[in-house]
């Protein structure tokens, strides 16, 4: 097959700034190729990036793009601008993976000959399903995504399948490197919608509880905007936060290199993801890969994971939208921190449950689809 792939307009491919999206499908990519495939990957320009070259595999094509901002609308027509940028340069071929919002919506009319087109729904739709009428394919990457855009259109009931996010599953296997107190940790974005402050809430009540082992947390990730995060003020207001929990907590910039970023997973105990993205969640990476490292998740009660966590058998899941959800936070940290044997099994659970997740199968997953939208079946 001849697979072409669109990702976003403002990260580079490979991800040397950044973006589990652009993580992910590089390394799709790359899969796809070793299995046969020709596959050709849209992104954007990067200094010491050649605007085309052949890498692993995949034929890099890199065209100019744009910075993300904070305004939701602005970001939307920079993202039509990108579309049609890249619509002028798609090459003939099979199938056409789209990592933008505008493009589909006007590719299958206008395009056909670049290829079935594939929508991935990496977070929950704001609307545009209905637009997306003439789209063959939408890959959710949860049940509650693929709940929320039949909701806006139910025409694409039969067309939105699930795939879920792929994880390196292998490289997380090695030996843990647990320091001296027990870490639980945070890897994502440091902005608003993480719900981060109600982790560092969570640790202020551990920091004031007597009786538990000696323990720190480590929130590592994208603070500025342009990377995803909330920005100067908002990380201002986290390290205030992190103070009132005492000397254990640090706040680290984010590591893009995968095997640095693999060590740091191997040194957490409990991994924390408090997300509150009602409208945006889709199904975080990041606890996928602190499960297969060995970690036991605590998420919030987000839809969207109940595809990975079962509650009490490979993590735990809090009520983010209770009044006291500090405390409930609190006492679940708290209970993985003191009942050592119920933390460790939780832990094998979930390193045995992260497999099902690793790139090998969802690449297969991937490809037998794309083989029956291209033969019409």
């Amino acid at each position: 097959m001849k697979i072409t792939i669109v990702g976003g307009f403002f990260l580079p491919v490979p991800a040397v700034a950044g973006g589990a999206v652009e993580k992910i499908w590089f390394r799709l990519a790359r899969e796809f190729a070793a299995a046969g495939h020709e596959v050709t990957y849209f992104s954007r320009t990067w200094p010491g990036f050649p605007d085309d070259e052949m890498r692993d595999g995949v034929r890099m094509v890199r065209l100019p793009g744009f910075t993300h901002t904070r305004h939701l609308p602005l970001n939307l027509l920079l993202d039509l601008w990108w579309g049609l940028r890249v619509f002028l340069r798609l090459p003939p071929g099979d199938i056409v993976a789209c990592n933008t919002v505008a493009l589909p919506v006007y590719l299958p009319r206008l395009r056909p000959g670049a290829g079935r087109a594939v929508v991935i729904l990496g977070r929950l739709p704001k609307g545009q399903g209905r637009f997306y009428g003439a789209v063959p394919r939408l890959a959710a990457t949860s049940q509650a995504v693929r709940t929320k855009i039949v909701s806006e259109n139910p025409r694409l009931d039969s067309r939105t399948l699930v795939f879920p996010n792929p994880i390196d599953w292998h490289l997380h296997q090695r030996e843990h490197r647990k320091p001296e107190l027990l870490t639980i940790g945070y890897v994502g974005r440091m902005n608003p919608e993480k719900g981060i402050e109600l982790l560092l809430q969570a640790a202020a009540d551990l920091a004031r509880r007597p009786g538990l082992p000696p323990w720190r947390l480590r929130l590592v990730g994208p603070q500025t905007v342009a990377e995803g995060g909330g920005g100067e003020a908002y990380v201002a207001g986290l390290r205030a936060l992190a103070l009132q929990a005492g000397a254990n907590v640090t706040l680290d910039p984010p590591i893009y290199d995968a095997d640095k970023l693999a060590d740091v997973y191997a040194s957490f105990d409990v991994f924390c993801y408090p997300s509150l993205a009602e409208k945006g969640e889709g199904l975080s990476v990041a606890p996928l890969e602190a499960m297969a490292a060995g970690a036991v998740p605590i998420v919030s009660a987000l839809d969207c994971y109940a595809d990975v966590i079962r509650r009490g058998e490979n993590g735990l899941v809090f009520d983010h939208r209770a009044t006291d959800r500090v405390r409930r936070l609190a006492d679940q940290l708290a209970d993985l921190l003191v009942d050592t044997p119920r933390r460790q099994r939780l832990a094998a659970q979930a390193r045995h449950d992260a497999r099902a997740f690793d790139y090998a199968a969802v690449a297969a997953a991937f490809l037998a689809d794309f083989e029956r939208l291209r033969s019409g079946a």
